[in-house]
């Protein structure tokens, strides 16, 4: 089962690194970089009410969702604060990584890797299938980041290397997830998952729509988040 959890958990690193490779090599206009960032909006939100929201629920733990919620929003806002003041003092944003998106990217693609690691003690099937629906998501978070970066002036090289960081991420975590993190008390996994959630909701509302919505809205941009959102919902309800 470890060896299995470790084949297809490469498949959504390699589809991250495709996606990414090819919005660097072809940096999309402001629209397409508008859509892509609308739909990659739409599948983290779909992450959130198929897979987290479901289990964090199951377990009736309120005080252990209130810490790890709590903490998640705090840690979000203490770095949108720090970079925040980097704008306002003037850097040169071509030398300026957006820490907001990357860490909440970070964060998003960690949960997903310990939700793989554990989904396939549930079974195999269902184990490969979220392995599948990752894909499409990691998939679109490779090209939201890499257009993302490239509008900040970021080198191609510097953009791919920092990709490849996430996408080794995620793999260390489903290895986590497989092997460690699996034994983990429900009070604790509570705390870790509603930790995820309050960064990931603050990733979509926060970093990727109010990055989509500095270019003009279009009702194509609108429908790219809910197919962003349908996509995973079904690929959850195949699951």
């Amino acid at each position: 089962m470890f060896l299995r959890i470790l084949l297809f958990s490469l498949i959504p690193v390699v589809t991250m690194m495709a996606g990414g490779i090819i919005a660097s090599v072809k940096q999309p206009g402001g629209n397409v970089r508008s859509l892509i960032l609308h739909f990659a909006a739409g599948v983290v939100f779909s992450v959130v009410a198929v897979e987290l929201l479901p289990d964090i629920i199951r377990n009736h733990a309120p005080l252990q969702v209130i810490i790890g919620f709590t903490a998640g929003l705090v840690m979000m806002i203490l770095v949108g604060k720090v970079t925040g003041e980097g704008k306002e003092n003037g850097d040169n944003p071509g030398k300026r990584l957006p820490m907001g998106l990357l860490l909440g990217i970070a964060v998003d693609i960690f949960i997903d890797g310990l939700l793989l690691g554990i989904g396939f003690t549930a079974g195999n099937t269902e184990g490969m299938l979220l392995a599948i629906a990752l894909s499409v998501e990691l998939l679109s978070l490779g090209m939201a980041t890499a257009a993302e970066f490239g509008a900040q002036g970021m080198r191609r090289r510097k953009t791919i290397g920092l990709i490849a960081v996430l996408a080794l991420l995620f793999f260390i975590s489903a290895v986590l997830g497989a092997t460690l993190l699996h034994n983990l008390s429900d009070k604790a996994m509570e705390i870790v998952l509603s930790f995820g959630l309050s960064a990931l909701l603050f990733l979509v509302t926060e970093e990727l729509l109010k990055e989509a919505h500095e270019e003009k809205e279009t009702i194509w941009h609108t429908s790219s988040f809910f197919l962003g959102f349908l996509i995973f919902l079904v690929l959850g309800m195949v699951m």
